[in-house]
């Protein structure tokens, strides 16, 4: 069947929604085992690292994504790259984005997407991303720490973002006492959010 804006409808199916579900945990596990194996300090950030944390919390209140985002140190990328590749994964260079592609015919979507510390995704935020230390074990992962991921989310401020930041409010990861942490604009942007609860 063909949707009316010309795409392929495949029948209702509650397996295509799990396989969904369960290639982005393959492909999140896949690219931090094959880092740690060659010894790459890496951080989970993005989207995942937000699941990861309200996981802790309440699994009911997990959201889930398509992105796996891995923060790097700039002169780490050779070497990161060369594990990625070593275990199928295929570099393109997308919108600007350093990513991974699951396979050479694989969507853009399928893929992981690097961040590089202390950098800023684009000249005007207000902040630069974290430094990979700033991380802790997740099991056998890596994870961005709660503090820093909040600037992160806070410093984009995309629609998804305030999804993820909403997110993090209603399980009370953080509340206004986290005000006092964050720079001037970042802090205004979580009162905005502190503001209107819900909307």
């Amino acid at each position: 069947m063909v949707g009316s804006h010309g795409y392929s409808l495949n029948p209702f199916s509650l397996d295509r929604m799990a396989n969904a579900v369960e290639k982005v945990r393959c492909r999140l596990i896949k690219a931090a085992e094959a880092l740690a194996a060659a010894k790459v300090p890496y951080a989970i950030v993005g989207d995942s690292a937000v699941t990861i944390w309200v996981a802790r919390v309440d699994e009911a209140a997990v959201r889930n994504t398509q992105d796996v985002d891995i923060l790097l140190a700039r002169p780490d990328f050779p070497a990161a790259t060369a594990a990625l590749e070593k275990v199928g994964f295929v570099y393109r260079h997308i919108a600007g984005m350093d990513a991974f592609l699951d396979s050479p015919t694989a969507k853009p979507r399928d893929a992981v997407h690097i961040i590089f510390s202390g950098e800023k995704v684009r000249p005007h935020e207000e902040v630069a991303n974290p430094e990979v230390s700033e991380s802790q074990a997740a099991g056998a992962l890596r994870v961005l720490d709660l503090l820093p991921l909040v600037r992160i989310k806070l410093t984009a401020f995309r629609d998804k973002d305030r999804t993820h930041l909403r997110d993090l409010l209603d399980v009370g990861l953080i509340d206004a006492s986290w005000l006092p942490r964050l720079p001037a604009p970042l802090a205004q942007r979580l009162q905005q959010l502190l503001d209107t609860p819900g909307s």
